[in-house]
């Protein structure tokens, strides 16, 4: 059958009242040290309760690391300790109460940690003698680009310590209020770099084959589902290609459509509902040709492929490209991003143009 922006979505036992969704967007505005690190404040408050109130169905919150390691930046926003889980139950809380589900993301950032923020300094890569920089890991001891320092590579005590923080994340976020969980296997962060044939060049049971590749998403998976409730509903973001294949540079071999079908029949076998699909970010020269909508093919590839349940996103800006989206079967629900970003209501805006309905504070009644 085919379903309509504004109808609801049932995963597992949470059902959300719309498929107009905000994908996890940083916004760097974490306090960098002490113990407010990692700590969400009136800043992330305002932003996320903005779109809430704006009738976005489901929300996921930017992400969020599971050490103080694995952050992008020193201002991200973290889930390790319980000063983080405290500040983050006023959001979910208010986020239900506009009947708005509250999700977060879970990640770690590898390679790509230890930056300024992207509008200090184009985000450059802070080296570990520098104030609030560190030593960065990866599957392998290879940079992310040229003057960036060289990532240690992960023993395997390290590896099972990362997967035991995404469970201790999982548990804390299930404390804090949060509906669903999602792990951050995107972008090139540490999960992606674990992935990709471009990043992962080990010789031992995490790397190699497909099969060595993909264990470590799928120890976090089992790790995080294993924690998390079973009547509420897991996501995983992917990559589902790194732009290496689809669009050759110097013979480089990388993570394509095909490994992300394949993987997500992997982590639909191990318990996760819904597979957020997003493209690139492995490395910082990948030639992308952005157009609206040029990932929703992706999502599509892998909904046909597995009969899993999708996300899309990638310029979903107009009502109508959403609806489309939706009842010609190559998604589930759609993630607007920056689109979110300049209208908070935009999900209001887009009951009123296709004749759907969204709940509305009371306060806004009269408008």
């Amino acid at each position: 059958m085919s379903t309509t922006l504004f109808s609801p979505i049932t995963l597992r036992s949470l059902t959300v009242a719309n498929r107009v969704w905000m994908p996890p967007m940083c916004q760097y505005s974490a306090a960098p040290d002490g113990g407010a690190a990692g700590v969400p404040h009136d800043w992330h408050f305002t932003h996320l309760a903005a779109r809430a109130a704006g009738g976005t169905g489901l929300i996921i919150v930017e992400a969020t690391a599971v050490s103080p390691e694995g952050r992008i930046s020193p201002y991200d926003l973290g889930l390790w300790n319980d000063t983080q889980t405290e500040a983050f139950r006023r959001i979910t809380a208010f986020l239900k109460e506009q009947g708005t589900v509250p999700v977060i993301q879970l990640g770690h950032a590898g390679r790509k940690a230890s930056t300024e923020r992207p509008w200090v300094d184009r985000g450059r890569a802070l080296a570990p003698e520098e104030e609030h920089g560190w030593r960065t890991v990866a599957p392998s001891a290879l940079p992310f680009g040229t003057g960036v320092v060289t990532p240690e590579e992960l023993t395997t005590e390290q590896i099972g310590e990362i997967v035991r923080q995404f469970a201790d994340a999982a548990r804390r976020a299930l404390d804090a209020g949060f509906q669903a969980v999602e792990i951050h296997g995107a972008h090139g962060y540490l999960v992606h770099q674990f992935l990709s044939p471009h990043t992962n060049r080990r010789t031992d049971g995490y790397g190699g084959s497909f099969e060595g590749r993909i264990r470590f998403a799928l120890e976090v998976t089992d790790a995080v589902r294993a924690v998390w409730p079973e009547d509420l509903p897991l996501f995983f973001r992917v990559s589902a290609t790194d732009w290496l294949t689809e669009n050759p540079q110097d013979g480089r071999e990388g993570w394509t459509s095909a490994d992300t079908v394949r993987l997500a029949k992997e982590l639909h076998a191990h318990g996760v509902d819904l597979l957020d699909v997003s493209t690139g970010g492995l490395v910082p020269d990948a030639r992308i040709e952005a157009a609206p909508g040029f990932q929703v093919p992706f999502a599509e590839a892998v909904r046909n492929g597995t009969g899993m349940q999708v996300a899309a996103v990638g310029l979903i800006t107009d009502p109508e490209q959403a609806q489309e989206i939706l009842t010609s079967g190559r998604a589930d629900a759609v993630l607007l991003g920056r689109e979110l970003l300049r209208d908070p209501s935009w999900a209001r805006r887009a009951a009123a143009a296709l004749g759907g309905t969204v709940t509305t504070p009371v306060q806004y009644h009269r408008a």
